[in-house]
């Protein structure tokens, strides 16, 4: 049988097959992602989801004239197959290789970069305003969004203006339950119960009542019924809304059981779908560090909660779930409401513990700094995928939150270096403080087997110093704590270098700062965070407010969006890695 995949370099090709092809084509399609993620690894499931619904997409629409723009992005794989990357989908997500997620800069098909959730209807309806107000009521605009992305307060706010307007804008909802962790709330049961009921679909409809033309739902992998439906929809004007129902991981068996894994499952056999074993490590995620010591210490303080924005599997929380299930809390893809419902939560004495990736902690600023900081609530953030997080690249590296969060007052910052400080810190914060705190510590394994140990507090706004030196201080917070202690190693200086860790970017240790500018004349600071407004720059701003005439020297993230890779091939990259940081000491 003729490889239908083998001659489909863009969507004009695919246009090309007759619509009894397409089945065929969406059997390839599955299989060339599965081929390819196996053995390199990336987003699985949702991508395999959306086969049929990419194909019916491409192949009825005009792209890229007509503008396609992917919400999130983790079930782009098909479309960046589709649209000229096939002979190199084999560098998804690798150093110097295409995006994990759809990029303008990567291709004229993807229509909206993307990383972060429910951004598609607002960006999508842009661009149909202003083809509007160009004239060009004829061009498409589709808005691909998951039932997890659609609950997001960003998503509603979209559909409240798409809904008065008469953009030529079409929704589709791709319905299959999950997002990364099974879907939450109201509007899911609610999607639930439409799946069932065909009259609430009719009668009692959510977007119907938000003035849109609505359809469904419909079975995404029938692809007839899918070429009918958006078929009829490109004719219809004004804003439509098409429900379809589809099946993540459709196309490999174990994929479909157990969705949460295979989101991203790391390599596995591409034929049975068995995961492929890794070698033992001696050593604990970050992740999971946090993860039983909040079980822990809730055991013992029953005002200890967890809350957590879509993230429950990723952030560990749902240890604290199986243990103390009516003390956790999943929001959904809802950080500015997780923020403000910890803030909440604090006012009635309640200790909250909100674990949020460092990335989409962003998303919160204003509910950070107007609910929480500004009150004096004692919310404790905890940070997760801090500092640099590898393939995922620029939308997904934690990077800011140093210099974002440093500017809000009442508001303590640390860094722990190790998962004992990152242990005591999470003891000392649910203590009681007066003030919040962020706590913030990174992706992957750390270092330390017995990191179970008892629980010390630790005084807020002091630093540790780790090695003596005589000549030259460094000063870091975080994890990069390490690299810093192999750079000295390798440094021919090894002997002349002093070594601190500041922990608290936010009260710094003045005291030990102090110090530090008296006897060193040469410093240099290392963050795996952004230099500009940073930890540096809060040093630079220590020394010119006490008039200091030291040589200092900033270390971290350059002022420019990091791409993907692996951490180690990006530390390299940035000068951030053990040789780079030995080779500057050197010569300092």
């Amino acid at each position: 049988m003729k490889v239908l995949l083998d001659h489909i370099n863009n969507p004009k090709d695919l246009r090309k097959l007759n619509l009894s092809q397409l089945p065929q084509l969406a059997k390839e399609l599955r299989d060339f992602i599965i081929d390819i993620v196996a053995t390199k690894e990336g987003h699985l499931g949702a991508s395999l989801g959306v086969v049929e619904l990419t194909i019916a997409l491409h192949y009825l629409f005009d792209t890229p004239n007509d503008l396609l723009v992917w919400d999130v992005g983790h079930q782009a794989y098909g479309h960046k197959i589709l649209t000229g990357r096939k002979t190199i989908f084999h560098t998804n997500r690798q150093f110097n290789g295409i995006a994990g997620f759809p990029s303008r800069n990567e291709s004229k098909f993807d229509a909206f970069g993307v990383g972060h959730s429910s951004t598609s209807i607002s960006a999508a309806l842009g661009m149909a305003i202003a083809a509007n107000l160009k004239g060009n009521t004829k061009k498409q605009h589709i808005a691909v969004i998951g039932d997890a992305s659609i609950a997001s307060g960003m998503a509603f706010e979209a559909l409240n203006h798409a809904g008065v307007s008469k953009a030529n804008l079409l929704i589709i909802l791709n319905d299959n339950a999950i997002g990364i962790d099974p879907a939450v709330g109201a509007l899911k049961e609610y999607l639930t119960r439409v799946k069932t009921d065909r009259k609430l679909a009719a009668q009692n409809n959510i977007i119907k009542a938000l003035n849109f033309d609505y359809s469904g739902p419909i079975d995404g992998h029938n692809l007839p019924k899918l070429m009918q439906e958006l078929t009829r929809l490109k004719n219809v004007k004004g804003p439509k809304f098409l429900h379809v129902i589809t099946t993540k991981g459709k196309g490999l068996q174990k994929a479909e059981e157990d969705q949460v894994t295979y989101h991203a499952p790391g390599k596995f056999d591409k034929i049975s779908g068995e995961r492929l074993k890794k070698e033992n490590n001696l050593f604990t995620k970050y992740q999971d560090v946090f993860g039983k010591t909040i079980v822990e210490l809730a055991e013992n303080n029953p005002k200890i909660v967890g809350i957590t924005p879509a993230m429950l599997t990723g952030s560990s929380l749902k240890l604290l779930l199986e243990k103390f299930p009516k003390r956790t809390f999943d929001v959904g893809i809802a950080e500015q409401h997780a923020v403000t419902l910890a803030a909440g939560m604090a006012t009635q004495d309640l200790v909250p513990f909100c674990a949020i990736y460092s990335t989409f902690l962003q998303r919160a600023y204003d509910q950070i700094i107007h609910d929480v900081a500004l009150q004096k609530l004692p919310v404790i953030f905890c940070l997760d995928r801090a500092g640099l997080v590898g393939e995922d690249g620029a939308t997904h590296h934690g990077v800011f939150d140093m210099a974002y969060l440093r500017t809000i007052p009442n508001l303590i910052i640390f860094a722990p270096r190790n998962e004992i400080e990152l242990r005591n810190i999470l003891y000392t914060a649910q203590l009681g403080l007066k003030n919040p705190i962020a706590i913030r510590y990174p992706r992957g394994y750390g270092n330390i087997i017995d990191w179970q140990l008892p629980f010390k507090k630790i005084t807020i706004g002091t630093g540790i110093q780790l090695k003596k030196g005589k000549d030259i201080a460094v000063l870091s917070v975080g994890t990069i704590a390490k690299n810093v202690e192999e750079a000295i190693i390798l440094s021919t200086k090894k002997e002349q270098i002093a070594h601190f860790d500041l922990r608290f970017v936010k009260p710094l240790d003045h005291k030990l700062l102090h110090t530090i500018f008296k006897n060193y004349k040469t410093i240099f600071t290392i963050e795996d965070g952004a230099i500009k407004g940073g930890f540096g720059s809060a040093i630079l701003e220590f020394s010119a407010q006490h008039h200091y005439k030291n040589t200092i020297k900033i270390l971290g993230i350059p002022d420019s969006f990091v791409t993907h890779g692996s951490v180690v091939a990006l530390q390299k990259q940035i000068g951030l890695d053990a040789k780079s940081l030995a080779t500057l000491f050197s010569y300092a």
